[in-house]
């Protein structure tokens, strides 16, 4: 699990943009584990980690992971587009966070053309790593070997490994059974 909030700032907010969305969202102290949101959930805004770590990740490729600290504002791309969110985010530890609902994060960024500047920078840094995590996870899903189930001359089955496509049909091989 790689932590990038403090070394590459990559969602960081300014002071500026950080004394905005603490006025205009709800702080709340989070135990770990508990989920900001899910991949493929309805956005319902944005988390800005004023204390603590926020991991973001892909189901199924947990090699992407990436542990987010205070100052890092989450859920950007969800929030500006009413997209779902693409990846899922859960506290690794105890952890103070700011949820500033959809609608009131617009309108704030509507009022302050200088903080939208800000969060659409950080959002074409979040969308460029959403991407690159995306991109490897298609191409890993591509070269994992599927197992042809196949029937034996005699009636008997078995499996037969391999990036073979189901569309070739039935195999009439003597195996063993699997």
């Amino acid at each position: 699990m790689k932590s990038v909030g403090a070394k590459s700032n990559i969602l960081k907010v300014s002071d500026k943009l950080k004394a905005a969305l603490e006025s205009a969202g709800r702080k709340r102290g989070l135990p770990p584990a508990r989920i900001l949101f899910r991949e493929d959930g309805k956005s319902a805004g944005v988390f800005l980690v004023c204390k603590g770590k926020v991991l973001m990740g892909i189901r199924i490729m947990p090699k992407l992971d990436r542990v987010f600290s205070a100052g890092s504002l989450l859920g950007l791309p969800a929030t500006f587009t009413r997209h779902p969110y693409s990846l899922t985010a859960v506290t690794v530890v105890p952890s103070d966070v700011v949820h500033v609902p959809r609608e009131e994060f617009l309108q704030l960024m509507r009022a302050r053309p200088d903080l939208c500047r800000e969060a659409t920078d950080i959002l074409g840094r979040e969308v460029t790593f959403i991407q690159s995590a995306l991109a490897e996870r298609r191409a890993r899903t591509r070269t994992i070997p599927k197992r042809i189930r196949v029937a034996a001359a005699d009636g008997r089955g078995g499996t037969l490994p391999g990036p073979l496509s189901s569309s070739l049909g039935t195999f009439h091989l003597p195996l063993t059974p699997v």
